[in-house]
């Protein structure tokens, strides 16, 4: 299996990164925002659950799925949406239970970005 998974994101290139790496049974996926492909950017929570799905299509590439997650990393930019967000990575992880950190910044590379997501997760022979 091919250790990098790259969606074709300009950025990749640009930045020399890969969407997600794989190895030693991890799969540590980069930071997903939640922004839309078009429209309004939405709320915290909005955002999350978008990002959630990005993360779960790259998890599936490298066979893997949400309930490989072992650690998760919200970074957030509006200390009074956490609350939400709490309760919306309860939703997403709620029974798989990862190590987890909610981090607030000051801003995101782009300011309609309210929140960005990284996983890790184990899986036998990744």
């Amino acid at each position: 299996m091919e250790n990098r998974i790259r969606t074709g994101s300009h950025y990749e290139e640009l930045m020399g990164y890969s969407r997600a790496a794989l190895g030693a049974g991890q799969i540590f996926v980069s930071g997903c925002s939640g922004l839309p492909a078009e429209g309004a950017p939405g709320t915290g929570p909005e955002q999350f659950a978008r990002a959630v799905t990005k993360v779960e299509g790259i998890l599936a590439k490298a066979g893997a799925s949400l309930k490989d997650v072992v650690r998760t990393r919200i970074y957030l930019t509006d200390e009074t949406e956490w609350d939400a967000l709490a309760e919306a990575h309860g939703k997403a992880f709620g029974g798989i239970y990862p190590a987890a950190s909610m981090i607030q910044v000051v801003r995101l590379i782009d300011t309609r970005m309210k929140i960005e997501l990284e996983v890790t997760a184990v899986v036998a022979g990744a």
